[in-house]
């Protein structure tokens, strides 16, 4: 089942249109993902109203990421993508305030030493023990995204695999005392490779959003990079963009 969906008349339909779109949002709440729906004739009939009005609503729900039409075939449920905040949040907290249920797989874990390019980028020397660990994000049990994560291994003594199955965020607040106050961030479209692309239960050609980051903490330490591979069909990224005031030039006289 694809989840319930708000039911208030949308703003920029027409009363009639609005009530078909109610109409097509139980309809959905019925069906499984990727199910077709009946004809539009069929519809139509159905609910006795003109295939004009049936049309702008379902056009509605298609742009809302409810509905996929695809051509020749017809109309099909899909899922609604998750528009992640590009910001300090766990995803932990971030699925939960969507009114869903976290979950994690850990796939991998171990300890190591720091190479060249890991050391750079934690900022401590090459050989210092590290911690590294690949994850399986998920929302209600569905993957959602497969998050690589390297810790410098002297701020985390003790960490182990089992204690990764919560909000790793809340585990260094409360018992390393790490309190994430900044970081960066590059996002950009990947294709998955063979692996990831299995633990996500995606085709290799489907594309995904990749994010490459490193947090900072209290003191200025970087205490974690994370490289996350996000299923492109599950996420939608968003950011707050805000003008700058670039410095008018000052005439200079000669």
């Amino acid at each position: 089942m694809l989840g319930c969906y708000p039911r208030g008349m949308h703003g920029s339909l027409p009363g009639k249109a609005a009530e078909i779109r109610a109409l097509l949002l139980s309809l959905i709440d019925t069906l499984p993902e990727g199910a077709a729906l009946p004809p539009e004739r069929e519809l139509a009939v159905r609910w006795n109203v003109a295939r004009m009005t049936l049309r702008r609503a379902v056009d509605e729900l298609v742009i809302e990421e409810l509905l996929v039409r695809r051509h020749g075939s017809g109309t099909y449920t899909t899922r609604p993508k998750v528009a992640r905040w590009l910001g300090m949040i766990g995803f932990s907290e971030d699925i939960r305030r969507r009114g869903m249920r976290p979950g994690n797989q850990v796939l991998e874990f171990r300890h190591q030493k720091a190479e060249r390019a890991a050391a750079r980028r934690l900022r401590i020397p090459v050989g210092d023990p590290i911690i590294a660990f690949t994850r399986l994000r998920l929302a209600d049990d569905f993957p959602m995204v497969v998050e690589r994560t390297t810790l410098p291994a002297a701020y985390v003594p003790g960490l182990e695999a089992e204690d990764l199955n919560g909000s790793m965020y809340d585990l260094l607040t409360n018992r390393y005392g790490i309190d994430v106050v900044s970081g960066t961030s590059r996002l950009e479209p990947v294709m998955p490779d063979a692996k990831t692309a299995a633990w996500l239960d995606i085709p290799v050609t489907q594309p995904c959003l990749a994010t490459h980051g490193i947090s900072f903490d209290s003191r200025d330490r970087v205490f974690e990079y994370t490289s996350a591979l996000y299923r492109g069909d599950r996420y939608a990224f968003t950011t707050e963009l805000r003008m700058t005031q670039t410095p008018r030039a000052r005439a200079t006289s000669f």
